[in-house]
C-alpha cells in the first residue's frame, strides 16, 4: 500500500509538471521584434486582408465607422458567447499603450501583454505564421485609427472553459504553424497561401472543427456549421467548388457567384475587405483556392 501510495504521488507530481509546462504561456523571445520599424501604408493591405474591422468595429457599424475598433459584437459557440473587444489606439480601454512585442505576443501566440492565454476565437492559430514585419505594419496603420473610450466586455464563457490556463493545452494539441498546403507551389499560389492561411484565416470558417474547436486539417477548406447555429459554411474546395480562378477573383471582389446570386451573412465583410486591396493578391488566393485537395460535399 505504501509502494502504491508513493507511486501515485510521484505520477501526481509528474503530471502536474507537465501540465504546469504545457499550459505555460509561450511568448516570442524579446529579440523577435527589436528594431522592427512599421511602416502604416503597408499595414492598410495587411489590415483589410485580416478583416480586423470585420469582427472589432461596433455592432451594426457602418462606413468610416467601421475603422473605430470599439469591440462589443458577439460571437455564439458550442463553448459560450465571445465578445470582440476594443482593439482601438485608445491607452486606457484599447492598445494604445501596447508595445509592438506585446502586440506581436497577442497576434501571433495569443498571449496577452498580462500573460495570460486567448481565446481562440482570436485567429492566432492562422495569424501565427504571419511575417513579424507584416506585424509592425498592421500596428503601425492600425496606431492611425480613431480611438474609442468603450470598454471592452468580458467574455460569456461557463466553466471549465473558462479556465484560461487549459488552453494551454488546446494550443499544444491544435495550434500549428506549419502550413497545410504545402510545396511545391507557384510563387502566385505560395503568395494566396499566405493570404489565405494566414492573414485572411479562411479556415477558421470554412474548415470544420472537433469536439475541442480544433480545426479538421483532413477536411481543409470543406464546409462547416455556422457558429451561430444558422445555416452551413460552404465548401470552397474544387470538390465542390468548379468555379474558375477568374470567378473566384469576381466573386471576391464583387460578391457575385458566376450564377449571379450575392454574397450574404459575413462573407459581405469579407468582399468589401478583398475589394480594397491589390488584385494580384486576390488572384493569388484564387489560384491559391484551385489547389487545395478536392472534398466532395
Amino acid at each position: 500500500m505504501r509502494r502504491l501510495l508513493i507511486s501515485a504521488a510521484t505520477l501526481t507530481v509528474i503530471g502536474g509538471a507537465a501540465f504546469w509546462v504545457i499550459t505555460t504561456p509561450n511568448p516570442l523571445p524579446a529579440v523577435a521584434t527589436a528594431g522592427l520599424m512599421g511602416d502604416a501604408m503597408a499595414g492598410k493591405d495587411i489590415f483589410w486582408t485580416a478583416g480586423c474591422a470585420s469582427c472589432h468595429m461596433a455592432p451594426n457599424a457602418t462606413s468610416n465607422a467601421e475603422l473605430i475598433l470599439a469591440g462589443g459584437q458577439k460571437f455564439p459557440s458550442n463553448f459560450g458567447t465571445f465578445i470582440a473587444p476594443n482593439i482601438s489606439p485608445d491607452p486606457i480601454h484599447g492598445i494604445g499603450g501596447w508595445s509592438l512585442e506585446t502586440f506581436a505576443n497577442a497576434v501571433t501566440r495569443g498571449v496577452s501583454p498580462t500573460g495570460q492565454h486567448y481565446y481562440p476565437a482570436f485567429p492566432y492559430t492562422s495569424y501565427n505564421k504571419m511575417k513579424l514585419q507584416d506585424v509592425a505594419n498592421l500596428k503601425s496603420f492600425m496606431d492611425t485609427l480613431p480611438p474609442s473610450t468603450t470598454p471592452s466586455q468580458p467574455h460569456d464563457i461557463g466553466f471549465p472553459f473558462n479556465i484560461r490556463r487549459n488552453l494551454g493545452g488546446w494550443k499544444f494539441l491544435f495550434a500549428t504553424d506549419e502550413w497545410t498546403i504545402p510545396t511545391p507551389l507557384t510563387p502566385q499560389e505560395e503568395r494566396g497561401r499566405y493570404l489565405a492561411e494566414s492573414l485572411a484565416h479562411c479556415a477558421e470558417c470554412h474548415t470544420p472543427r472537433n469536439a475541442l474547436g480544433g480545426l479538421d486539417r483532413a477536411k481543409w477548406m470543406a464546409g462547416a456549421p455556422d457558429p451561430s447555429g444558422k445555416g452551413r459554411v460552404p465548401n470552397i474546395t474544387p470538390g465542390a467548388l468548379d468555379w474558375s480562378t477568374d470567378d473566384i477573383t469576381a466573386y471576391l471582389t464583387t460578391g457575385f457567384t458566376p450564377e449571379y446570386d450575392s454574397a450574404g451573412g459575413h462573407m459581405v465583410h469579407v468582399v468589401q475587405n478583398m475589394a480594397r486591396l491589390p488584385l494580384d493578391d486576390v488572384q493569388a488566393i484564387s489560384s491559391y483556392l484551385k489547389r487545395v485537395p478536392a472534398i466532395a460535399d
